[in-house]
């Protein structure tokens, strides 16, 4: 979509949500900016506004499902892009207990398609609208570092594009967004090497430039995506032997 009227960022409190709502302000633009920084969201809807956008936040804690269907249903006749961008990681160095799996799983996939699931209604009776997942570079092929981080993004991307085959007769836009490492606190988070690194600013960028061309998968940067690509295209075996060559390995 060119110029969506009215934009839903959710977990715009962190780094690639936060440059996102500021690519999207603009005079006559709506932005509902979701979080769980409360101070953060004040400073980022303050910038926004000085954009000249109109901005809501809302503090909302995602493993609460029926406030979160809830908000975005009371949303879904206004809002033209939905940025579904909240997320959490873990990673075996850290140990991944069932009680961090389960909380990942349940921020980075049930929450994303209860978000979804929310929007879907009105869209698809307005035939208009479009939905970005945001999901990794890590879909390509799991990380031996970020098991239940990749299987939570695979999820994300195989659900976006199955969205995108049924939604597109309806006028309804999906997208899927893939990015490498940006420089935010959750790659600070990860323990191998980070290759390639965006800010979160030139992240923004690419992500916007996409959903205005209505891109199937937004994925960046070529180098990275490149290889993840081709690591899922090669025999499994092969492709851990590179990993681990890499860093990435345990």
């Amino acid at each position: 979509m060119r110029d969506p009227g009215s934009v839903l960022i959710t977990g715009a409190s962190g780094g690639i949500g936060a440059a996102l709502a500021v690519a999207y302000a603009q005079p006559g633009r709506k932005l509902w900016l979701h979080g769980r920084r409360e101070e953060r969201l004040r400073e980022l809807a303050a910038e926004c506004a000085r954009r000249g956008a109109e901005v809501e936040t809302k503090v909302l804690d995602l493993l609460d499902t029926a406030a979160l269907l809830a908000w975005v249903e009371g949303l879904a006749a206004r809002v033209d892009l939905a940025v579904v961008n909240a997320g959490v990681t873990s990673n075996v160095r850290a140990g991944e207990s069932w009680a961090e799996v389960d909380h990942l799983l349940q921020v980075n996939v049930r929450a994303a398609f209860a978000t979804v699931a929310a929007l879907l209604p009105e869209m698809r009776r307005r035939r208009r609208g479009q939905i970005a997942l945001v999901s990794s570079i890590a879909a390509w092929f799991g990380l031996p570092l970020t098991p239940a981080y990749s299987a939570s993004k695979a999820a994300l991307k195989a659900y976006g594009e199955a969205l995108r085959g049924w939604l597109a007769p309806e006028g309804v836009e999906v997208n899927v967004v893939m990015p490498g490492f940006v420089r935010t606190d959750m790659a600070a988070r990860f323990p191998g090497a980070k290759r390639f690194m965006l800010a979160p600013e030139d992240a923004a960028r690419r992500i916007v430039r996409g959903l205005e061309r209505n891109q199937a998968r937004i994925s960046f940067p070529l180098p990275s995506s490149f290889g993840m690509w081709a690591l899922a295209a090669l025999p499994a075996a092969l492709s851990q032997r590179i990993l681990g060559a890499l860093g990435y390995g345990r």
